[in-house]
C-alpha cells in the first residue's frame, strides 16, 4: 500500500478526531475517540495518546498511550507504531488533505482503517469524501464503524 507523498510531521502533529474506521479490539465501542500526537524531539519520535469514552458519550474515560517513529524519513507517511515494547507496527498515512483538515491511516494488510479530522463536527461528508478517494486507490473500505462524538463531553 503506498502512503501519501510528503507529510509535512510538524504540520501533522496535534489533535485528530476519529471519525470512522476497522479498529482493533482495543478501539471497539469507542466514543469521543481523540488521537493527540507530539513531537518529542529528544527522543526523535512521536508521543501518541489515544483517549475516548468506553462504551457511551458519558462512558468511563481510556487512555492508551503509545510511541510512534518515521520510517520514512524522506517523504514521512509511513511510521512504526508501538502501543506496547517491544510491538511495533506499521502506520501508514494513505490519504491526507491538502490542508491537514482529514487524514486516512491505514496498514499494509488492509486490516485497520482509521478516518480522523481536525474537527468531530459534520463527519458524514469528509468519511464519505475519503471512502470515495480510497476506493479509487485500491484500499479497502467496507465495514466501517463510525464513532459518535459530543463535545464537551456530556
Amino acid at each position: 500500500m503506498h502512503t501519501v507523498d510528503h507529510v509535512d510531521i510538524q504540520r501533522f502533529m496535534g489533535d485528530w478526531f476519529v471519525l470512522a474506521g476497522r479498529f482493533t479490539i482495543l478501539e471497539r465501542g469507542a466514543h469521543n475517540a481523540l488521537e493527540r500526537y507530539t513531537w518529542n524531539a529528544p527522543e526523535d519520535r512521536i508521543d501518541i495518546t489515544f483517549t475516548y469514552n468506553k462504551g457511551a458519550l458519558d462512558g468511563p474515560i481510556k487512555s492508551i498511550p503509545q510511541k510512534g517513529w518515521v520510517e520514512d524519513k524522506t517523504a514521512g507517511g509511513h511510521w512504526r507504531v508501538s502501543p506496547l515494547w517491544p510491538l511495533k507496527f506499521d502506520y501508514l498515512i494513505i490519504d491526507l488533505a491538502d490542508d491537514y483538515s482529514w487524514t486516512a491511516i491505514g496498514v499494509p494488510d488492509q486490516k485497520y482503517l482509521w478516518i480522523m479530522a481536525r474537527d468531530w463536527k459534520h463527519p458524514e461528508p469528509i468519511v464519505t469524501q475519503v471512502v470515495r478517494r480510497l476506493n479509487a486507490k485500491g484500499y479497502k473500505t467496507t465495514d466501517l464503524v463510525v464513532v459518535p462524538h459530543q463535545w464537551p463531553h456530556p
